[in-house]
């Protein structure tokens, strides 16, 4: 039984009340004093017992309340603590100041074998000099590789203050975290990811998106090798992320790298990880690439034309067995994922020129996504000027504002060589630089549209709808003088004559 004593506190009250359990010759397993309280556990009290001493407890000068407590309150912290590091998927140990181990938890003990505690770090870890390293740095150390158990994993030491408030005091010891790579890899891609992950992040509901859309629910649950093409600024890593999301791997990461951004040398250490001494301020312990940390999960190579012939080497290697070793290393390495490579590059030419690896192209367009450009998207260029003016003036900390009726035969008139991320850019520009409420073509700073003032002015256009048939109408009736028949109209519009045909009885243009 445990039993909760209360008292005022004075001098010798707690060797009087423990005198009185010793006098009937009670068993104490656990006494926690916690002034003004004292908490006992005496396995073999019993009700008889109880009544008799909580009798005798309230003859003692300043006892208050003696009561039956379920646990004691240090008891009760242990099934806390243990039950906190249970849920801690990761394997976690506390060490003292000498560097043993005080306790682990329950993942840390199953990896290791056995319960390591009073153990010394020198016997958990396959580099005896860690600990000692640990111990002469205070348990500061920046997160480094280490072999544990012949595992390579990712330590993160923290230090334990001796004072009791967790701030300055000596130092009691540390607290050890190891993560296998991957869980890195999902931090990271949670630091990355913007919000718009799944589908929903592609908008629009243009017949050429419609069709990216059909194709890409199609090919995102088939787990193989994927390429993405499409002119720059197109939004092919929105793509490749709703990709993922939509195949099994959507728990897992999903990480990026730009193949055209970084020399070969750092795009190598990046993507296949370092090993111990690999160069001159390389990281202690080696470093582990993008592949290893996104293990079960998903890698976008961007660019993937721009690589170096060394690397395509690599990549073909790893994507025929999913193996590869790390720069400097001799291990050989495995991981399951899949890769996504997107290209504004013409691969198939560049095979030809000799520029690319025929063998890597079949290997990586196993299936394949074309990215429509925007000028292709014609309804869907006012849909997201409004999405990104919302998006600028929320960034920007603006009232909120509008475009202008004027401003649509303007944006669905540009060719928009920079497809969605040169409109993103000249939104965020006219949100930014603009006054009032509505954002007129002024505001908008764009030169080289199809259309002159003059069009401009005769569109009197008060919505969407009117904008869209108001541009289509006109440049119609351009392109109809100069190719003058629904064929020759329809190849110069990439579409059919069957389409050309009903577009122009529908506008009541003949030649």
């Amino acid at each position: 039984m445990r039993i909760h004593v209360t008292f005022i506190d004075r001098v010798g009250i707690t060797q009087e009340v423990l005198a009185l359990l010793g006098g009937r010759n009670l068993n104490l397993e656990a006494v926690e004093m916690i002034p003004p309280n004292v908490y006992i556990d005496a396995p073999s009290l019993g009700p008889e017992v109880l009544e008799e001493l909580r009798e005798a407890l309230h003859g003692v000068q300043g006892v208050q309340a003696v009561t039956v407590v379920d646990i004691l309150p240090g008891q009760r912290r242990r099934l806390q603590l243990d039950a906190l590091l249970a849920a801690v998927s990761d394997p976690v140990l506390a060490v003292d100041d000498s560097g043993h181990v005080l306790l682990a938890n329950p993942s840390l003990t199953n990896l290791y074998g056995r319960e390591p505690a009073g153990e010394p770090l020198s016997n958990l870890f396959d580099d005896p000099a860690l600990a000692q390293t640990l111990i002469d740095r205070g348990f500061r150390l920046p997160m480094c590789e280490v072999a544990f158990k012949g595992q390579a994993l990712l330590l993160d030491a923290t230090p334990i203050s001796s004072a009791a408030d967790g701030g300055p005091g000596d130092l009691a010891g540390g607290l050890l975290t190891l993560y296998p790579p991957s869980r890195i890899g999902e931090r990271l891609a949670s630091l990355r990811h913007d919000g718009g992950e799944g589908m929903e992040a592609l908008l629009g509901k243009s017949p050429p998106l419609k069709q990216l859309k059909a194709r890409l629910r199609k090919v995102a649950g088939l787990d193989a090798h994927l390429l993405i093409r499409g002119e720059t600024g197109t939004g092919k890593e929105l793509v490749a992320r709703a990709c993922h999301t939509l195949s099994e791997r959507r728990d897992a990461p999903f990480l990026a790298l730009n193949c055209a951004a970084l020399p070969e040398s750092l795009a190598e250490s990046e993507l296949f990880g370092y090993s111990a001494g690999a160069f001159t301020g390389a990281q202690r312990g080696g470093k582990p690439g993008l592949l290893e940390m996104a293990d079960g999960g998903t890698v976008f190579l961007d660019e993937v034309g721009e690589m170096s012939p060394y690397l395509q080497a690599k990549l073909l290697r790893f994507l025929s067995d999913g193996c590869f070793r790390r720069v400097g290393g001799d291990r050989e390495v495995h991981v399951n994922v899949r890769v996504l490579g997107a290209t504004h590059r013409d691969l198939e030419a560049m095979v030809g020129a000799g520029s690319f690896r025929e063998d890597l192209f079949y290997r990586l367009n196993v299936l394949n996504l074309d990215v429509p450009p925007l000028r292709d998207r014609g309804q869907d260029i006012l849909l997201l000027a409004g999405h990104f003016l919302d998006q600028a003036c929320a960034q920007i900390q603006r009232p909120p504002c509008q475009l202008a009726p004027t401003t649509y035969p303007v944006l669905l008139g540009n060719r928009w060589s920079g497809n969605v991320r040169q409109l993103q850019n000249v939104i965020f520009r006219a949100a930014a630089v603009s006054e009032g409420d509505l954002i007129d073509c002024d505001d908008l700073e764009l030169a080289g549209t199809a259309l002159s003032p003059q069009q401009v002015d005769s569109l009197e256009v008060t919505s969407l709808e009117d904008a869209v048939q108001g541009f289509e109408k006109n440049l119609l009736q351009q392109l109809y003088a100069v190719y003058p028949s629904t064929r020759q109209l329809a190849t110069r519009l990439s579409t059919s004559h069957t389409a050309i045909g009903q577009r122009l009885r529908k506008y009541g243009i003949s030649r």
